[in-house]
């Protein structure tokens, strides 16, 4: 009966811990690993800092069905490391406006080696031959900045457009 006591006092602690932190951050309490990528990325809604970090721009991708991506920000060296780490994306995605400033809408996780999870979210595969030119890889998106009506995870966003991509 006392080892009860004790052990539902420590979960009432625990669970009061919990509502404490969660209160701490609004808007994160409950969205588990967007929650988590939005938190540990957000320095990159400067697109200056992603540049400071070694990413690089590649083009804009559309989907063939509608919607995209947007410009990817590369970090081959991270592509390279193989080690997945919530706070240091492979890449890094924003949508340019029509005044040419680039917003943070998502970032993305790439690895070679799988099956690949972060979080317990399962990795997409792309095979090869595929139209980056790269070997067969697993990628997740998290889709953090720009809500997603496929889901958060999901690679193609119908809310993204490459329309004032520049070259």
């Amino acid at each position: 009966m006392k080892s009860t006591m004790i052990a539902l006092a420590a979960v009432g602690l625990l669970a009061s811990q919990h509502m404490a932190a969660a209160a701490e951050e609004p808007g994160l309490a409950g969205q588990g690993l967007v929650g988590q990528v939005r938190k540990a990325n957000s320095r990159f809604e400067n697109v200056a800092q992603a540049i400071k970090e070694g990413y690089a721009p590649i083009p804009c991708t559309s989907g063939v069905d509608g919607g995209a991506m947007g410009i990817h920000f590369v970090n081959a060296d991270l592509i390279k490391d193989e080690n997945l780490d919530v706070a240091r994306p492979e890449a890094v995605m924003y949508e340019p406006d029509a005044h040419g400033a680039m917003k943070l809408v998502a970032v993305e996780y790439i690895t070679t080696k799988g099956p690949a999870n972060l979080g317990g979210q399962l990795f997409s595969f792309t095979g090869a031959p595929n139209r980056y030119g790269l070997p067969a890889f697993y990628e997740l998106h998290v889709w953090a900045w720009k809500e997603n009506p496929k889901g958060p995870f999901s690679d193609m966003n119908p809310q993204v457009s490459c329309r004032h991509a520049h070259g």
